[in-house]
């Protein structure tokens, strides 16, 4: 397989992705990178900062440096020959460049309704669940599929609320008709006291 590699300009770390500001580039391209690599592919990173003899070792790079200065990096190398500089290549490029076949995507404008309706289940939001209702119907998508999704997404938000019952039950005990019944009255009848005991519980 063909050899890759990555000069980088001057990073805090070997792949830049550290720090309170993160280059989405950066990110974008290390993900990239180990996707590229879990496919076999040979990859190698040069920090500018951290590993300087890499680049006077090279005489590409070395050139490159002479003619456009550490701000025309990064330096791509294919085979030890200039394939790119300036940017840092998208997935595409890798995958042509070094030869990895990859998967067709999935992610169609029809899946991207149901994810979104699933979400909408998640946060509460009916605006929210109308809007992609709306937008999955003159998409194609069928009922049957967007009651899946609203299926699945409600039985991951169950998921937490359950456990959390369980660990109450596990400190309480299991909960009475009595106290059921309070609670549910409680909470139809007095939100001001409801009000109040969040404040003191939690504010």
């Amino acid at each position: 397989m063909k050899r890759l590699q990555v000069f980088d300009p001057a990073l805090c770390c070997s792949t830049g992705v550290c720090g309170a500001e993160v280059d989405q580039a950066l990110v974008d391209f290390s993900a990239d990178v180990d996707w590229a690599k879990q496919s076999g592919a040979q990859i190698e990173r040069f920090n500018l900062a951290q590993q300087p003899l890499a680049f006077a070792e090279s005489a590409t790079v070395k050139k490159f440096l002479e003619t456009s200065g550490q701000e025309g990096l990064p330096l791509i190398l294919l085979d030890g020959e200039t394939v790119l500089s300036g940017r840092y290549p998208s997935r595409d490029e890798l995958s042509g460049w070094l030869g990895i076949k990859a998967a067709p995507s999935l992610f169609t404008e029809q899946v991207a309704e149901l994810v979104a309706i699933g979400a909408a289940i998640g946060a509460n939001c009916e605006p929210c669940f109308k809007y992609h209702y709306d937008q999955a119907r003159k998409l194609g998508v069928s009922d049957l599929d967007m009651r899946y999704a609203v299926d699945l997404a409600q039985k991951v938000k169950d998921t937490p609320a359950h456990a959390m019952l369980t660990l109450a039950e596990r400190y309480l005990g299991p909960a009475t008709t009595s106290t059921a019944a309070k609670a549910n009255s409680c909470c139809v009848t007095e939100p001001v006291a409801i009000i109040k005991l969040a404040s003191k519980c939690c504010g």
